[in-house]
């Protein structure tokens, strides 16, 4: 690789933010402070606890948000950067875009940058849509030529047309954003950086930015900078990832690789969680879950195709008359995959009064899930009013199977692009 396609270059980034306040308000507060800071003691007025970097504590009113970055990205590449909150990718991107510059290294760029950070970033709340589209547009260093050429190509990606030339202040959110990303997108900067923010719109929109992005990167040679949680987007978008860690790269390979680090660093194999509710309550709340493998082990690590149980327990307040209880088990992506409620069992035993706490088993026959993490979530109602849901909270992971005489596709480590599989025989006839 040659110089000539490196389009992005970021040396030994670092950035440091100092805790606190700004200003006490008063002059005798501030000479309070500068009083102490030449005695050598600690700041009186500082806000934040002792935090002292994204990893450890100590007594430094300073944190690194980043530390040491370096990395290269090559024209036409999609970079996907992945991590938990906190991390540091929406600080990186920040630097990236030039919306705030680092304490330490320098970034170097071939090219315009347009970025999608943050809900209404980069647009005047004051200024109509289209007007927002050309002070965009000026910014990036386009005539108003080019940007008459491009305008109503964004309008109607965005499904703004209505509201076009009506004040950005008075758009949702999600109209927000699907101008920002048609504007940044249909611009043509040679980088294109986008964050979470894409998470606002709907399913149907962020369909179409993963499919202008994909065609960005291949059909037009231009690079992609992208940061989500949604590992599905990341696989289908991305040539190549990096993991944060508390400030830190601590990954950079292919897309699998990473991926699968991440998913497998924060899956649950302790098999239980005991929830943070509010113990004043008047009626009844789930208090924890736990997971049974089939060896009667609570245990998050499930076999595809064995018996196991989820045992659910409740903190009751008040008599409950017609319970109804339910769990789901989606993928990371929130496809539902199996939803099991109470009340569409015949012999359920719940349909009974209850006075006071107790617990549910839920006792799994056998599921041929396919091998990966799962997300969990659970709720529970007396007859119509919902007490509680517990969204997402807890994870199972399938495991390879025994070998298994009939289905060798429940032993692989990677399986097909299936989520479920089915007992099932071929027959041939000739």
């Amino acid at each position: 690789m040659t110089d000539k396609d490196i389009i992005l270059k970021a040396s030994n980034i670092s950035k440091q933010y100092r805790l606190g306040v700004v200003g006490t308000g008063t002059i005798a507060d501030d000479l309070k402070r500068w009083w102490y800071r030449v005695r050598g003691k600690e700041d009186p007025f500082l806000k934040i606890g002792e935090s002292n970097d994204r990893s450890t504590k100590g007594l430094s009113d300073y944190v690194w948000a980043l530390q040491d970055i370096n990395f290269e990205v090559k024209r036409g590449e999609v970079l996907g950067i992945i991590g938990k909150n906190g991390a540091g990718k929406s600080t990186l991107l920040k630097i990236l875009s030039k919306v705030t510059g680092p304490t330490t290294g320098e970034i170097k760029t071939r090219g315009r940058i347009a970025s999608l950070l943050e809900v209404g970033t980069g647009f005047h709340g004051e200024m109509t849509g289209r007007e927002n589209v050309y002070l965009n547009g000026a910014i990036l260093g386009m005539t108003k030529k080019e940007i008459n050429a491009k305008i109503e190509e964004i309008i109607e990606f965005s499904g703004c047309e209505r509201y076009i030339d009506t004040p950005v202040k008075r758009y949702s959110s999600g109209m927000t954003v699907r101008l920002a990303f048609a504007v940044a997108a249909f611009l043509e900067p040679e980088i294109l950086v986008v964050d979470e923010v894409l998470a606002v719109g709907d399913d149907e929109f962020q369909k179409k930015a993963i499919g202008k992005m994909q065609e960005i990167s291949k059909g037009e040679g231009r690079t992609v900078l992208f940061v989500s949680h949604n590992m599905a987007a990341i696989q289908d978008l991305c040539t190549r990832v990096l993991l944060m860690s508390n400030g830190v790269i601590s990954l950079d390979g292919s897309v699998e690789e990473v991926v699968n680090t991440y998913l497998s660093a924060h899956s649950s194999s302790i098999g239980e969680v005991f929830f943070d509710y509010d113990k004043s309550h008047e009626a009844a709340k789930i208090k924890s879950i736990k997971v049974y493998n089939n060896q009667d082990e609570v245990s998050a690590q499930l076999k595809s195709g064995e018996h196991f149980k989820f045992v659910i327990d409740f903190d009751v307040k008040r008599e409950l008359r017609n319970p109804v209880f339910s769990l789901r088990i989606s993928d990371l992506q929130n496809v539902n995959i199996v939803t099991w409620r109470s009340n569409d069992f015949i012999d359920s035993p719940l349909k009974t009064k209850i006075n006071n706490d107790f617990n549910v088993v839920l006792e799994i026959d056998s599921i041929y899930l396919l091998n990966g993490i799962y997300d969990v979530s659970m709720g529970f109602a007396d007859g119509k009013e919902v007490l509680d849901m517990r969204i997402k909270q807890f994870q199972i992971e399938i495991l390879p199977s025994k070998p298994d005489e009939r289905y060798h596709i429940l032993t692989k480590e990677k399986s097909s692009n299936s989520l479920i599989f089915s007992s099932a025989k071929w027959n041939v006839n000739v």
